[in-house]
Formats: C-alpha cells, sequence, structure tokens
C-alpha cells in the first residue's frame, strides 16, 4: 500500500479507502443535513444521495430507480432474500431457497427464510455450481405451493472463481424461480452488468472497492419485481429501506464507483501478477528441500477473478503461516476467518472437496489497485524464509 512500510494483500476482505472516496465522504462529513429534510441542507444530501444512485447504476448499466442502497451487503442479502416478493402489484410466495454451498454466511443463513426451507446445493470439484444438482432440486420443488428462489455468487471470495451466472439464470428462470446473485467480488474486478448476469435481485458492498464502510446496495433488474422490505419505518429509499441513509459513506461509494469506471484495466490485468506468483509459489516450496507437497491452487482450473489466488500446501498451517507473513510485513488471509479472527476450516474448500490437509494450510492472496510487482516480491521473499524453516510432522 501507498505511503506503508506493509504489503496488503487482503483485498478481497477490504480494500484500502480510495483518497476520492475519503474526500467524498469528508465533505458531507463538514456539512449537516438529513437526505429526508426539505430545507436547503437536507436539500443537498438528497441531491448527494440521487447523484451517486445514477453514478452507481451507471457502473451496473441499471435503471438508476432500481438502487437500494443499504447499511451493507449483509443487509441486502437479508433484504434480499425473503419468501414475499412483489410482482406487478401482487405478493408471491418463494416457499424455498437453494444457494450454493460456497456462498458467504450471510446468504447460507438464508435470510428470512427459516432453516428447513433453506436448501444447499453442491458444488463441483472446479468449485462451480453443480447445475445438475440444481436442476434436480428444482424438478422435485412444490410449485404448487410457491417458486423456488435460488442464490449464486458471482465469484468466490475465497478461491475467485466466477460462476456462468447467466447460465444459472436461465435455468432458474425455466422454473419460474427468483434469481439472486452476490455480485460482492465481481464489482471493480470484473465488468458487472445487470442484464448481462441476469438476476432479479443483485447485492453489492462499497467498501470492498474502495469505499468507506458502511454503505452496500440492493439492485432490482425491475421497478415491479422487488422483495418485501427488511426494515419498516420511514419512506427512505422509495419505501424500499427505512432509515436515515448514510449519505457520507454513500458519497464515498459514488466516489469510488467513478473512479471504478475509469480504471477498471486497472484490476484485471492482475492474472498476468496472480500467474507469476503461482508459478514463483511452486517453485520456492518444491525447492525449499524440506519434502513439502506441490502446491495446491483452488479453482485454478476455471475463470478467476484476476485479483485472486487461494493455494495450500501440505506441511504449512496456515495459522502458523499468517503469523509469519504478518511479522514479515504481509497482510494475507486464511481460506476463511470467523467473525473472532480465529482460523477456522473454510466451508468453501470443504463443499469443493479439499482434504482436511489442504484446508489446514489454505491462504488467500488478493490484489488491488495499490498492488506492484515490488509487493508480490516481498511476499515472496517472505514464502521463501517460511518454507525454508518448516520442517514436516
Amino acid at each position: 500500500m501507498a505511503g506503508s512500510t506493509r504489503t496488503y494483500l487482503d483485498y478481497n476482505a477490504g480494500a484500502p479507502l480510495l483518497d476520492c472516496a475519503r474526500e467524498a465522504a469528508i465533505e458531507v462529513y463538514s456539512n449537516s443535513g438529513n437526505a429526508s429534510s426539505v430545507h436547503f441542507e437536507g436539500r443537498a444530501a438528497r441531491k448527494t444521495v440521487e447523484a451517486a444512485r445514477v453514478t452507481f447504476a451507471k457502473l451496473v448499466d441499471v435503471n438508476a430507480a432500481n438502487v437500494i442502497f443499504t447499511s451493507s451487503a449483509t443487509e441486502a442479502a437479508n433484504h434480499a432474500l425473503s419468501p414475499r416478493i412483489r410482482a406487478g402489484g401482487q405478493t408471491l410466495t418463494a416457499t424455498k431457497l437453494y444457494c450454493s454451498a460456497i456462498e458467504h454466511p450471510c446468504v447460507l443463513q438464508g435470510g428470512r427464510f427459516s432453516k428447513e426451507n433453506t436448501i444447499p446445493v453442491s458444488v463441483l470439484e472446479s468449485g462451480l455450481l453443480d447445475q445438475d444438482h440444481l436442476k434436480t432440486l428444482l424438478d422435485n420443488h412444490d410449485h404448487s405451493a410457491g417458486m423456488p428462489m435460488v442464490a449464486v455468487m458471482l465469484a468466490n471470495n475465497e478461491t475467485g472463481v466466477i460462476q456462468p451466472v447467466q447460465e444459472i439464470a436461465d435455468l432458474v428462470h425455466q422454473y419460474n424461480g427468483i434469481f439472486v446473485v452476490d455480485a460482492v467480488q465481481g464489482l471493480g474486478k470484473m465488468p458487472v452488468l445487470i442484464k448481462e448476469i441476469g438476476a432479479d435481485f443483485s447485492i453489492f458492498s462499497g467498501h470492498k472497492i474502495g469505499a468507506p464502510q458502511g454503505c452496500g446496495a440492493l439492485v432490482l433488474s425491475s421497478g415491479s419485481l422487488y422483495p418485501e422490505p427488511l426494515l419498516r419505518g420511514g419512506g427512505q429509499e422509495n419505501f424500499h429501506r427505512a432509515g436515515t441513509e448514510n449519505v457520507a459513506a454513500i458519497a464515498g461509494f459514488s466516489a469510488a464507483c467513478n473512479w471504478h469506471l475509469e480504471n477498471l484495466t486497472k484490476i484485471v490485468r492482475f492474472n498476468i501478477l496472480r500467474d507469476w506468483i503461482e508459478d514463483e509459489i511452486a517453485s520456492i516450496t518444491l525447492a525449499s528441500g524440506n519434502g513439502l507437497g506441490q502446491p495446491v491452487f483452488f479453482g485454478k482450473s476455471e475463470n478467476r477473478l484476476a485479483n485472486t489466488s487461494c493455494f495450500s500446501v501440505d506441511g504449512v498451517k496456515a495459522e502458523m503461516a499468517l503469523v509469519a507473513l504478518d511479522l514479515a510485513g504481509v497482510s494475507v488471509s486464511s481460506g476463511s476467518a470467523c467473525s473472532s479472527g480465529k482460523v477456522r476450516r473454510s466451508h468453501v474448500l470443504e463443499a469443493m472437496g479439499a482434504s482436511e490437509t489442504e484446508m489446514e494450510g489454505a491462504l488467500r492472496l488478493s490484489f488491488g489497485w495499490h498492488t506492484e510487482k515490488a509487493d508480490a516480491e516481498k511476499f515472496l521473499t517472505a514464502w521463501r524464509e517460511l518454507v525454508s524453516r518448516v520442517i514436516r510432522n
């Protein structure tokens, strides 16, 4: 990261705040005004929110009226995953939620669906959704009781594997289902256009693209199809989401969106850096002389986010590696981390059929706009020192 002696390679967990986003948020904090007030200050805040709505809509190519600002992607997910759907003035019922086994916990928990009505869909060893399994589940769905809802993430936060969401959308809609896509990790790292991903409801997060924490979005593909509100109260967000808007975070989100509209190529080029790092990891590991196994790079056979690499080496424990790399000034993550910050087994890798040993050693590198080759070289130096000290138990 610029201005730091540390190397930050954990963008998928949270991206550093962009300068433009910080400045936009500070400008709002310097003023007063509730976006729902009718006086001058309130109108200025409302103008900021609506301008941000237009900017974000431009980034994902959707009607601005279909963008609902939330406090986070988790809130957006809980909003979207509703058994009650409004469509053309009617209330429809979704009786079951089918979600891929590698979803973020906020989706796996089922939102407002009960546990017994939240059904996991298996994935293949590659990390792709098992569409045959999904089809079987949809074939067996009781359509007389209500329609199915299906939730699939666009790109996995741990492995970077990109799902063929257009194909999945076609399948879901053949069964008259509602399709929800968690597009959090895709935004800013690949083109994400609502019409192309085929989702009825899409979920986004601001802080993953360099905006302040505290802002997310739920996007509707059509203004006539939307989930029952999660937060009730006032008429904010066109009565979709009650509560005073976080104008400063929304302004920062807008600035970050503008930055990404102009700089997307800076992110997608990282596949060259990622592939080089993976080759170096393999070379260093096998040359260490400690009898370590060949590194396993999860999802490598599939289309992945250009900035993401998840790997494991037999004989290297993730918890030990995280500490060693952190002491060397390099920030990475394990395959998954719980709210306590402790390393735990990844449900994503488990669903992909990874072995216990592979899961215990899983590490994830994720790059971003501040990442340079020098950062990769610093990581590789730390990795070389780490594996040179490892002795198989």
